[in-house]
């Protein structure tokens, strides 16, 4: 079990990376291909900081209702 959730966090950490390169590759004007990929891997970043975002405000939420600092 521990193998298979090592296999794939490195399978994600080699998608991120690809990506990344995508997106300095599409900076300096590379191939459509790339810059699908870059689009894609941004709008991803995007989605992940608006969720991080949402979950924040979320916490804060409780904390405030709950009337204290969540310990």
């Amino acid at each position: 079990m521990a193998v298979v959730v090592g296999v794939v966090l490195v399978g994600l950490l080699v998608l991120t990376l690809a990506g990344c390169g995508c997106v300095v590759w599409a900076e300096r004007g590379g191939p459509r291909w790339v810059r699908a990929v870059a689009a894609v891997t941004l709008g991803a970043g995007g989605a992940l900081r608006r969720l991080e975002r949402s979950r924040r405000r979320q916490r804060r939420r409780r904390r405030s209702v709950s009337g204290g600092d969540g310990d």
